[in-house]
């Protein structure tokens, strides 16, 4: 039997092997294999944890070696592999026949009565175990669940190291998840609470289709208007109208969440999408992760879910800018100490802004007190190529209408009927291509959201009047594709490409020339 443990470092992460001898000399405990200091002090916790479990520590001088060599190995998770090794090797013949001779991933943090503490990046280390032909493994109890949501996993979750010990002899103890039976194409909401509905706002039609256009198509979306005018309120809304990840979906999500140490022991499987709302004094490195270990940062954490910049006009240029690539690649390579590492980083990008410092550049009955000099410093944090990767633009304005002229109120006016449409395009897209509009490549695009004559007539039109880049074609024609979608339209019409440009050109006018 071989025992092997797992080092977090970024996304991928290493396999451990835990090899143990016993060999004459002064009785000591020696770790060999560039051991952190947590790893280092895992000899008392081991011993004290062997003792008071009724098993008897080894009187020979302990080498435990733990390879690759070069690799820096970090946290308490090495505490029961390493506990495990040293009895297997102090075990009898007659014991030792009855062990499993398969290979083994162990991971826990043992407490000095023998209990076993949870540990993070679980999920992570079963996955990478999984990859490399190790399907056996002994967890805390507390991480079981999060460890049986990895396909082909036989997992063990053990409480103390007595049981821990019993099981690698066991091959019954081990079991693995019943796979359940999953439609790709079946979209499905989560119950949040009242707090996501959308009935409680008034008037912001235009606001609310672009949330839905926008939930339906994954496209990247901003929401310029003065301060108090409801944008904030109904971006955070927004959890309510955005599908559960489909469980492809869900394994890497769950994954970058168990290396960061987030999952809940009631959600072991990560299937509502991520919303992360950052203030605005963050850091690049918070934003991007880093540290140590490079841990992942706010958009690896927002992958297949939204990154949500409130007051955007707030954040550092630098944070700003640094987005740009990331939304481009949908990964984000982060290098640390001579290695690298790859966190995915397919995130939809939110954004609510002021139209100024004040707020009131724009209105139509408030002054604006910022003088064209701040105006132009505040929207320099931007930039034109940033501005031109969001797909939907919409001036929220405070004076904005709930009913039309004859007293009928215009627009969606429920959150159910909102996931109407988005679950209707949400489907067609799962069958026609397996993604979002908003992720589609540029062959892609050629491929699925093609123009009739009329649309495209339209859009001709749109780039000589308002100089639209081949970037922004490009989003037209994706907007345009999702707008037929939520109305089961088959193709491109001139109606969904008319309002997609209207969603593109909204904040002219308003949004001060980058």
């Amino acid at each position: 039997m071989q025992i092997f443990s797992f080092s977090p470092f970024g996304y991928e992460g290493a396999l451990v092997t835990v090899e143990v001898d016993l060999r004459r000399g002064i009785p000591a405990v020696d770790i060999v294999g560039l051991a952190d200091g947590a790893v280092k002090e895992s000899r008392e916790r081991m011993q004290a944890a062997i003792r008071n479990s009724d098993f008897e520590f080894p009187t020979e001088r302990v080498l435990i070696s733990l390879s690759p060599a070069d690799l820096k190995k970090e946290g308490a998770g090495f505490d029961l592999p390493i506990a495990l090794g040293v009895l297997l090797s102090n075990a009898p013949k007659s014991v030792s026949e009855k062990f499993i001779t398969d290979s083994v991933m162990v991971m826990g943090e043992l407490e000095l009565s023998g209990k076993i503490r949870g540990v993070k990046g679980v999920h992570a280390a079963i996955s990478t175990a999984i990859a490399n032909g190790i399907t056996r493994c002994i967890v805390p109890s507390g991480n079981l669940d999060e460890a049986l949501e990895v396909e082909g996993a036989l997992v063990y979750g053990a409480e103390t190291l007595r049981d821990a010990f019993d099981a690698l002899g066991n091959v019954n103890v081990f079991k693995e998840k019943k796979v359940n039976i999953y439609n790709k194409d079946e979209v499905e909401f989560a119950d949040l609470g009242k707090a996501f509905l959308f009935e409680d706002i008034k008037g912001q039609y235009k606001l609310i289709r672009g949330l839905q256009i926008a939930a339906a198509g994954g496209h990247n979306f901003l929401a310029l208007g003065a301060p108090g005018c409801g944008k904030t309120m109904a971006i955070q809304k927004f959890p309510g109208i955005n599908p559960l990840l489909t469980m492809d979906e869900a394994q890497s999500v769950t994954r970058i969440w168990s290396l960061a140490g987030l999952i809940k022991p009631n959600e072991p499987l990560i299937r509502v999408p991520p919303f992360r709302m950052p203030h605005q004094t963050a850091t690049i490195e918070g934003i991007c992760g880093g540290g140590v270990d490079v841990r992942p940062g706010e958009i690896s954490l927002a992958h297949n879910g939204v990154l949500f910049l409130d007051e955007a006009g707030e954040f550092r240029s630098s944070v700003l800018q640094m987005l740009r690539v990331p939304l481009e690649s949908k990964c984000i390579t982060l290098s640390r100490a001579g290695r690298a590492t790859c966190y995915p980083a397919n995130f939809q990008l939110l954004m609510a802004v002021n139209p100024c410092p004040c707020g009131n550049y724009g209105s139509k009955n408030k002054l604006c007190l910022c003088s064209s000099k701040s105006v132009e410093q505040y929207w320099k944090k931007f930039s034109a190529p940033l501005l031109d990767r969001i797909d939907l633009k919409v001036f929220v304005d405070n004076e904005s209408e709930d009913v039309d002229s004859i007293g009928v109120r215009k627009g969606l006016q429920t959150t159910e009927e909102i996931r109407i449409g988005v679950k209707r395009a949400v489907s067609i897209q799962r069958k026609r291509q397996n993604k979002k509009n908003g992720d589609l490549f540029q062959n892609e695009i050629e491929t699925f959201c093609k123009l009739d004559a009329e649309s495209n007539e339209i859009l001709e039109k749109a780039v000589l009047r308002y100089g639209f880049s081949p970037r922004s074609i490009s989003s037209l024609k994706k907007v345009a594709r999702t707008i037929a979608d939520i109305a089961g339209e088959q193709n491109i019409n001139g109606k969904a490409m008319a309002e997609a440009i209207e969603f593109k050109k909204d904040c002219v006018g308003v949004m001060p020339e980058v």
